[in-house]
């Protein structure tokens, strides 16, 4: 498709502006060995308290869950009526167009995919947060400027995941509302 971002471009993109960051020369130091400072936090503690309150860790997978049991819900009608499941994740056999599984099950389905997809935000909101503190660390005079880049580059990923993984179960939803209404399943 013409325009296209893909996320290996992305990816590649990241790496190349993660490489000049690092390799860029940094504010001279002395050549006394550095102390940690007891009123900062280790690095382990600070990332283990910011994956855990930052609301970007968390955003794709709730949104996917969210985005996929709506479009579950509104697909109860149809199947109540006979209408069969299009997507074979979904269907006693696991091929397309058949019947569909129990609501229960469908339920347990999308929470573990919506799981299954906590540990891609969790591993980037990890090195973003150490490749932060590295930075901080390297360039001791501006950590703001370098904690609202990294506040902004989460956001940004946390936004693009949960677009990609959620806009189409959205969608979907919307139109078997439309139509559940048309057919008069409401």
């Amino acid at each position: 498709m013409p325009g296209a971002v893909s996320i290996r471009g992305l990816r590649g993109v990241g790496v190349l502006l993660t490489l000049m960051i690092l390799l860029s020369p940094g504010a001279a130091r002395g050549q006394t060995e550095q102390v940690q400072d007891p009123e900062r936090p280790s690095l382990l503690a600070n990332l283990a308290k910011g994956l855990v309150t930052d609301p970007t860790t968390y955003a794709p997978s709730v949104l996917l869950y969210e985005s996929m049991h709506l479009d579950w819900v509104s697909s109860q009608p149809f199947f109540h009526n006979g209408f069969i499941e299009g997507n074979p994740r979904y269907t006693v056999t696991g091929l397309p167009h058949d019947v569909p599984i129990g609501y229960g099950e469908g339920n347990r389905r999308i929470l573990r995919d919506a799981l299954a997809n906590l540990p891609m935000a969790l591993s980037h909101n990890a090195a973003n947060r150490m490749i932060e503190r590295m930075l901080i660390d390297r360039y001791p005079n501006h950590p703001g400027l370098i904690r609202s880049l990294g506040w902004i580059e989460r956001l940004s990923f946390a936004s693009y995941m949960s677009y990609r993984l959620s806009a189409d179960h959205f969608r979907q939803w919307r139109a078997n509302d439309r139509l559940a209404g048309q057919y008069g399943y409401h």
